[in-house]
């Protein structure tokens, strides 16, 4: 079977976030079950600097404004088609914003011209591929999908993944007539979202299957709590929504072999961890002793919960841990971190950035990874936690519920318990959830317990990739039929 995926990031070209690490592993796990995809990715300057330019397979006199072309590349195990169109994409700062965080404001035509080419690959523009089936990611990709729908490959299977529901590509109406569809996309069963112009919208409209990144935040986002204004669509399209959870890169995320870690280590060398641990309190600034060493890998952002754990900082420290916490975002609460590392110095340390290094390190030298997201599509730190033997404390939602178990009386008889959970948006639950993992870990061997269940799991891409393959050949079955 011939895949085209269409994404805006992909690992280890480019990448902001856990889409890049799905996008970059999937294909190659895809291949195991006799699954050949390519993947169409802007070229922004990160992805041309890592690939060698090849003869033009499509060619654009103009592409919303400029000249644009479509070429052929390998990087890292992975097909790549590259869409290079220098005055959309090359330029400085991320790929969606400029170095300020500000957004691009033809961020609209950015992604409409991915789509646009997306749909003529669908539709055969590249003779010697024309994929059985098509695989949108979010909302920059999700346009594909309408221009398929409107165009020639509208009986072309089609998958969108939606990887958070929270970033949907909402534009104004204005721009609908640069867009180059019929006047008939502008509909409720088209693109059209309150009055304007839905990205995330049409695609979730056109595609033959959704997916989401976990079951739980399957169920999650058909409700209006989590549905973030899409949850009506949602509901309709229940029978083609299916929660598949993310899996990680385990040769990439391996504590038997990761160059990053001053120590490696398995599941029968734990103890190797220390000198991991020592480098991390280095790192951070942290005193010495016997405490537990917690951390937080995160994006600083109300999503992911960090400002209930900064509100309750001080009760956290006073019940006995330390903190490393690397990550950026939010302005306020990157300063009301830095001030409770100024409070507590050598309990708390903070860096603020992204340093991929680093994270692995922490996952490798810390007791603990604090997760207390509001929301958690899927989540990749408690899995990378997991297989590092770094406990993971989550709040019980999305895929964070669906990859932890929580270490309860039962659990913890059984021998099965993996981590810690507690209620998301309650700084007293986070509290309770430290203080039990405290005491967990003033008894060695259950502490080692806990972290050989979760090393133990099978977190590959494998078993996940064998959920998209069976949906893939379901949805052309259904094609032929």
């Amino acid at each position: 079977m011939q895949v085209l995926a269409v994404t805006p990031e992909i690992y280890p070209l480019i990448k902001t976030g856990g889409l890049a690490d799905v996008t970059g592993a999937l294909p190659i796990a895809l291949a195991r079950q006799g699954i050949a995809t390519k993947t169409l990715v802007p070229g922004f300057p990160q992805v041309l600097a890592a690939v060698a330019p090849s003869v033009p397979l499509l060619s654009y006199p103009d592409l919303h404004g400029g000249k644009a072309s479509v070429f052929a590349a390998k990087a890292s195990g992975l097909d790549l088609l590259i869409l290079d169109a220098p005055h959309l994409f090359e330029r400085a700062g991320g790929p969606y914003g400029d170095a300020s965080g500000m957004d691009w404001p033809d961020n609209w035509r950015r992604f409409a011209a991915l789509g646009f080419v997306g749909a003529d690959i669908a539709e055969g523009a590249i003779p010697a591929f024309v994929p059985d089936l098509v695989h949108v990611h979010d909302w920059q990709a999700a346009l594909t999908l309408a221009y398929m729908r409107y165009g020639k490959a509208a009986d072309t299977p089609s998958v969108i993944t939606v990887h958070n529901l929270a970033f949907q590509g909402r534009f104004g109406a204005g721009i609908f007539a640069e867009l180059g569809l019929p006047v008939a996309a502008m509909s409720l069963d088209g693109v059209e979202y309150y009055g304007g112009v839905g990205y995330l919208k049409a695609g979730l409209q056109a595609a033959w299957a959704i997916t989401t990144v976990s079951p739980t935040y399957a169920v999650e986002i058909g409700t209006p709590e989590f549905g973030m204004g899409l949850d009506g669509l949602i509901a309709q399209r229940a029978e083609d929504l299916t929660g598949i959870v993310n899996g990680i890169d385990v040769d990439i995320w391996d504590p038997e072999t990761d160059g990053q870690l001053k120590a490696t280590y398995s599941a029968k060398t734990l103890k190797a961890r220390a000198a991991n641990r020592k480098a991390v309190e280095e790192r951070f600034g942290l005193v010495h002793d016997g405490s537990p060493l917690f951390c937080v890998v995160s994006r600083l952002t109300w999503q992911k919960g960090l400002d209930v754990m900064a509100g309750v900082l001080d009760e956290l420290v006073a019940s006995g841990m330390r903190l490393a916490v690397l990550g950026s975002g939010d302005a306020a609460l990157e300063g009301a971190l830095l001030a409770a590392a100024a409070r507590h110095s050598g309990r708390v340390g903070v860096v603020i950035g992204y340093d991929e290094g680093l994270s692995h390190l922490m996952q490798g030298g810390c007791d603990a990874i604090l997760i207390p997201s509001r929301f958690e599509p899927c989540g990749l730190t408690q899995l990378y936690g997991l297989r590092y033997g770094c406990v993971p404390i989550v709040a019980r939602t999305g895929g964070l519920a669906d990859t932890v178990i929580d270490a309860n009386e039962a659990a913890l008889a059984a021998g099965v318990a993996t981590g810690f959970q507690f209620e998301p948006e309650s700084g007293h639950a986070l509290v309770h959830a430290v203080k039990r993992a405290i005491a967990a870990h003033e008894a060695p061997k259950a502490w080692a317990t806990i972290q050989r269940q979760g090393m133990k799991a099978d977190l590959s891409w494998d078993r996940s990739a064998a959920k998209y393959a069976d949906l893939y050949r379901s949805l052309v079955a259904r094609r032929t039929a």
